[in-house]
């Protein structure tokens, strides 16, 4: 009985394995902020991201900024103040991944202001 409990234990940790490696490492709110500030300056440079995509990414990004410094004002970081900034966070990252990869970049040289129409 023990060896198959044994065996059972070793079996559960190795099929664990994987899942544990899968999760996403911890980041703290900076090394988020940098991460997404990195990926929508990195998305102008390549032309990935036109100029008015980069500006309303740049403004979401500066807004989340400004809420997790009214939250910080208030004795640190509570745990829902985090969750709600890692929501936040994760809706900017998707809408930087979005923009990066929706084909409408400054290499069509077509006219934003005219939703891609040329006039």
């Amino acid at each position: 009985m023990k060896r198959t409990l044994l065996a059972l234990a070793a079996l559960a940790t190795v099929a664990a394995a994987p899942l544990a490696a899968q999760a996403a490492p911890w980041q703290s709110v900076n090394q988020r902020q940098a991460n997404l500030e990195q990926r929508i300056n990195q998305g102008v440079r390549n032309g990935a991201l036109t100029r008015s995509e980069a500006t309303r990414l740049r403004s979401e990004f500066r807004s989340i900024t400004r809420l997790e410094t009214s939250y910080r004002r208030s004795n640190g970081l509570s745990m829902r103040e985090r969750a709600d900034l890692d929501a936040r966070f994760d809706r900017l990252s998707r809408q930087i991944q979005v923009e990066r990869h929706d084909r409408d970049d400054r290499r069509d040289r077509h006219d934003d202001r005219h939703d891609g129409r040329r006039s």
